[in-house]
């Protein structure tokens, strides 16, 4: 295919795949259960965060925080005191277990209580790096300069040390592209969706080499780049729409 036909490709299995119906088994479905933008945003990321191994496992593991913070996620972060987290004893999800999710609480409590919260947070690190991965980079040591637990550190990526951040990058896209099909939030609005990377894993990393659009033979940060280069040519306003075709080629159709 050369890349007019590529393009016409993709964009039909992006928009076959970004449907509502996508929800039914996708971790997004969490963040989709509010309404307050605060919500959504602290479930979205404390889902994003877990969002690996087996899906109902997750989901069910993000149900259990939401459980823990009495469904009312802003509310919890803002107004939690120590003796409110010993409901998180026993907290396991593969290597996230309950000292992780106390930090992540506490961490999360210091960023709403006086750093404006996520949003501001991660775009205030964009608009000082004018580039998302590196911004990422940033965000973490932000994220834990709370006196964290030294296990911790692994639960959020750190492009520049090479990782893809997969998760962190979903997330991303559910909080900034627009809500217009009713799967992402469009919540967001002080980073574009045109800086957005595609949340590179096994299944879009193996479409996107088979359709030409990925040399580089490893899911890592150096991929990511030369993926969005790749997207960014064929979308330059919303190359993560494509996540939805590289995915959904690769999970339901095999590609």
């Amino acid at each position: 295919m050369n890349r007019s036909e590529l393009k016409a490709f993709l964009d039909e299995k992006a928009a076959y795949y970004e449907q509502p119906s996508f929800l039914e088994q996708d971790p997004i479905q969490i963040p989709h259960r509010y309404t307050l933008k605060e919500d959504i945003e602290i479930s979205g990321f404390l889902t994003a965060v877990i969002a690996w191994g087996n899906r109902l496992s997750i989901l069910r593991s993000a149900d259990k925080m939401m459980q823990i913070m009495g469904n009312a996620p802003h509310d919890f972060i803002l107004n939690h005191e120590s003796k409110d987290l010993e409901k998180i004893e026993g907290f396991v999800h593969r290597t996230f277990q309950t000292v992780d999710l106390k930090y992540f609480l506490k961490a999360l409590q210091q960023l709403y209580r006086h750093q404006g919260g996520l949003e501001s947070t991660l775009a205030k690190h964009y608009k000082e790096a004018r580039e998302l991965q590196l911004a990422l980079s940033s965000f973490k040591k932000e994220f834990f300069s709370f006196d964290p637990p030294q296990r911790s550190l692994k639960h959020l990526p750190d492009p520049l040390k090479g990782s893809a951040a997969k998760r962190i990058n979903m997330y991303l896209r559910w909080m900034v592209r627009s809500s217009a099909r009713n799967v992402d939030f469009g919540i967001w609005h002080q980073i574009p969706a045109s800086a957005l990377s595609c949340p590179l894993d096994v299944h879009s990393g193996r479409v996107a080499r088979a359709v030409k659009l990925l040399k580089r033979k490893q899911n890592d940060a150096k991929a990511v780049m030369e993926l969005d280069k790749a997207l960014r040519r064929l979308d330059p306003d919303d190359p993560v729409k494509y996540d939805f075709a590289l995915f959904g080629l690769g999970v339901d159709e095999k590609f």
